[in-house]
């Protein structure tokens, strides 16, 4: 791209003159030339054609010789002039066409790419322009699409625990029960309901806050593999309730990353939880961790139910549940892999899953720590 096409104008007009004026001199020059011949050579039959160019002659060159050859030559000056430029107003008229046809909102219509000068530039640039409004209307309108499914999920999200709630609190309040054994089973009801509720609007308020690039990272160097390990002890009443075992195998026992502690274990509870949901059928939760070139990477692995292949590349998707026949009980907020996509790019990392009849895979990458320098090697102070 010329950085001062301004330049490139003026140097064009300056040639397209310059090439205009010696066109027009030799043109002139040329024509006389030929009527001069023409006047010496005349046949016969030609006579009255001699007669009248010297009677022309004679009326204009004969009493203003200077002003007419002069005018002569600006009139073909001007011709010449319009020759070298009109297929530049003609591409200035398919540019101003084609502005105002997009104008009208044919975003999907293009400004012509022709000829070498700046008008090429500027078709470019406006095509340009028009593709960046394009995308910035289509995010705007995938950002309102977006809103509104996020309303409408969580008011169906939060209103069905609720009406639950409410229905069994009416009961006890009416004191519509049989017993005292039946109270208490509405009550528990109402707790676990209550439970779920409070379970969907932290994980909704968390995913806004990581949405909206508001949630603290506090990034420490941590062990991976002790991680993982702590995370297994901690849930091993949840396994066990659900008949699974789970194991972490990893060839080292330190493999170092940088990422906030409580950010990181939501990860991969979120993924544990998941695979006790979904893959309770085969029983137990493999954790394979390992580091590959600068990237950790940790699998979580259960060998239940697989995932559609028609769902797999929505999983991560807010609110998107792979079966939706589900109870709201088994079938989770929604928002678990949401999150932990959100929470491992925070980190810098990236996550995906793959699935077949035998299992299903979750894969976290995430950037290995940097090791530290031995005590010797450190540059001095």
């Amino acid at each position: 791209m010329n950085p001062n096409p301004v330049g490139r104008m003026v140097w064009r007009l300056i040639w397209h003159i310059v090439f205009s004026a010696i066109f027009a001199v030799c043109t002139v020059y040329v024509l006389l030339a030929s009527a001069a011949s023409l006047a010496r050579n005349t046949p016969k039959e030609l006579e009255a054609v001699r007669r009248f160019l010297y009677r022309v002659y004679d009326l204009f060159f004969a009493q203003f010789p200077d002003f007419m050859f002069f005018a002569v030559i600006f009139a073909f000056f001007v011709l010449y002039m319009v020759l070298f430029q009109i297929r530049r107003y003609r591409y200035i008229a398919d540019i101003n066409r084609a502005i105002a046809h997009i104008a009208e909102g044919n975003f999907d219509d293009e400004v012509p790419v022709r000829q070498r000068n700046e008008l090429r530039e500027l078709a470019v640039h406006t095509n340009g322009l028009v593709e960046r409004l394009k995308r910035s209307l289509d995010e705007e309108r995938r950002a309102e699409q977006t809103k509104n499914e996020l309303i409408t999920n969580v008011s169906h999200d939060l209103r069905t625990p609720l009406t639950s709630i409410l229905g069994y609190l009416g009961l006890v309040e009416q004191d519509r029960y049989r017993d005292e054994v039946e109270l208490r089973h509405y009550v528990a009801i109402a707790y676990d309901k209550s439970q779920r509720l409070n379970v969907l609007i932290n994980d909704l308020f968390a995913y806004t806050r990581m949405r909206n690039g508001a949630i603290a990272m506090q990034k420490v160097k941590l062990n991976l593999v002790e991680l993982i390990g702590q995370l297994l002890v901690h849930h091993r009443l949840a396994m066990k309730d659900a008949g699974m075992e789970s194991a972490v195998h990893a060839a080292q026992s330190e493999i170092a990353v940088m990422g906030d502690p409580n950010h990181l274990a939501r990860v991969f509870e979120n993924l544990l939880t998941n695979a006790i949901s979904y893959g309770k059928d085969g029983r137990k939760v493999d954790f394979h961790v390992r580091q590959a070139a600068e990237m950790a990477v940790a699998e979580v692995v259960n060998y239940g139910d697989p995932i559609p292949s028609t769902d797999l590349p929505y999983i991560f998707d807010r609110f998107y549940r792979v079966d939706k026949s589900r109870t709201e009980h088994d079938g989770g907020s929604g928002l678990g892999l949401a999150i932990v996509k959100s929470l491992v790019e925070l980190h810098g990392g990236r996550i995906e899953a793959e699935s077949d009849a035998y299992r299903t895979v979750f894969r976290v990458f995430l950037p290995a720590a940097v090791p530290d320098e031995p005590e010797g090697k450190r540059p001095p102070a």
